[in-house]
């Protein structure tokens, strides 16, 4: 009886996402494992103009992020979309194929302005966390980087944005809050909050280097 309570609470404090992954107050939590490729450049970036870092913990290495024993990577494979029809570099689906490494041949790149890259999961899924490899080969901040899942691959049902950090709603997709982040080997972990969704969507509009749009790879976490 506890437990129902216990997750109830947690679905209306955070407005229909369940706290700490949707885990039970009694279920046992791991390490989320993400297998992280090679680090491709060494020392510290040179200053960028406009960029809004997170003045807590920028440059650190990321804190482990627990979850349920049973969240795996359930994106790998799974069929890739963009707005991109024709990109520049690259093909689809090295955006699920497993390679991170972040070296020529290794990451899809799409034209200037806003651009994105959706993820078919193929059923609805809990989603725990999602990890995004923009491209990590030099210091780059990607601008405007929004996440949203959604029921259906038009982006109409059920559709919630898990991260946001255009702050001045330049893409059209809401005034977000999140901070800007230096692309790393690491990638930008998304705590998803167990949110329940099929599709997930992934926007940028440039980066501090170029006008250009890349994704390396997209690692969606969660369980059925």
């Amino acid at each position: 009886m506890m437990k129902k309570i216990h997750l109830l609470v947690s679905m209306v404090v955070l407005g229909g996402f369940c706290a700490s992954n949707c885990v039970a107050a009694d279920e046992k939590l791991v390490k989320l494992d993400i297998k992280l490729p090679k680090p491709l450049f060494n020392g510290t970036p040179a200053t960028m103009r406009g960029v809004k870092l997170d003045p807590v913990g920028s440059g650190k290495k990321r804190p482990d992020f627990m979850v349920s024993a049973d969240v795996k990577c359930i994106s790998q494979g799974k069929p890739v979309t963009g707005s991109d029809k024709e990109p520049i570099i690259g093909t689809m689906d090295q955006v699920t194929d497993g390679d991170k490494e972040g070296t020529d041949g290794s990451f899809v790149e799409f034209g200037p302005g806003k651009q994105y890259v959706q993820i078919d999961l193929g059923a609805p899924n809990q989603i725990s966390a999602i990890v995004v490899w923009h491209y990590h080969s030099m210091a780059r901040v990607y601008r405007d980087v929004v996440v949203q899942v959604a029921d259906d691959a038009d982006f109409v049902t059920n559709v919630k944005t898990v991260f946001n950090n255009d702050t001045d709603n330049s893409s059209g997709l809401g005034k977000g809050k999140d901070y800007e982040y230096i692309e790393t080997s690491e990638g930008k972990l998304v705590d998803a909050k167990g949110v329940k969704a099929r599709y997930v969507r992934l926007y940028s509009n440039g980066n501090t280097s170029t006008e250009m749009n890349h994704y390396i790879e997209v690692e969606v976490f969660g369980r059925p």
